[in-house]
């Protein structure tokens, strides 16, 4: 099965991964991904219960596979949790919920593990030989998915806040045109008396460009013709 890196949207992307993952790798009974932020790690989609609660149950033990997958970036295996003893906050917690083995796996975006995607099984040693091998490869694919849509995502984004920078320049421009009219003034007079009522009311000027243009046309303003806001394409 082949993961798709057509869209931007990454909550749909992450949702797929975990989804397709348990399908991939055929002994896996759930499968959550791990990311971290600065305030901690926390799960952003899990595939069943048993992932999602195994993940939490590592975060208030602050240790656990899937932490050190993502701390350490590498490839961590539990063969069976009943005889394992790395993580004892962790351990009796998880056999509680049924996970007696795991293998957790760091996503790596240019060069930093940015998560760790982590396959949960109810029997031990779910994840040897060609299935560890199978996730492994998973794992890889999945972040080079991930790479393309973040650069998407990035892109998406320098193009609306240019979008919106040339949106707010239309709009200064009119109302400098309404105040070159109103005051018989220059341009650079005109800027800057917009800049002093900008500086005196506390508002961006853009703000009280719009405010000059709707007072006097008695209507909001528009960006210029030919300009097209990517926000108000059909």
């Amino acid at each position: 099965m082949v993961l798709l890196a057509d869209s931007p949207q990454v909550d749909v992307f992450l949702d797929q991964v975990v989804r397709v993952a348990t399908e991939v790798v055929a002994p896996a009974e759930a499968c959550g991904l791990t990311v971290r932020r600065e305030s901690g790690a926390f799960t952003v989609a899990s595939s069943g219960e048993l992932a999602a609660r195994g993940d939490e149950v590592q975060y208030g033990a602050d240790e656990g596979p899937c932490l050190e997958a993502l701390r350490r970036g590498r490839v961590v295996e539990v063969v069976d949790l009943g005889t394992d003893g790395r993580w004892p906050r962790y351990r009796d917690h998880a056999l509680r919920l049924g996970a007696v083995s795991s293998l957790s796996l760091p996503m790596t975006v240019e060069r930093e593990t940015v998560g760790a995607l982590n396959l949960y099984a109810t029997r031990p040693a779910a994840f040897t030989g060609t299935t560890h091998r199978q996730a492994v490869a998973f794992a890889d694919q999945a972040a080079a998915a991930l790479a393309v849509i973040l650069r998407q995502a990035e892109q998406a984004l320098l193009q609306q806040q240019l979008a919106d920078a040339m949106a707010s320049r239309s709009i200064i421009d009119q109302a400098l045109g309404v105040l070159m009219g109103q005051q018989r003034c220059t341009a650079t007079e005109a800027f800057t008396l917009l800049r002093q009522a900008s500086q005196h009311r506390n508002r961006k000027l853009r703000d009280v460009a719009t405010e000059i243009i709707t007072q006097v046309t008695g209507e909001s303003p528009r960006p210029a013709p030919g300009f097209v806001n990517p926000r108000q394409q059909p």
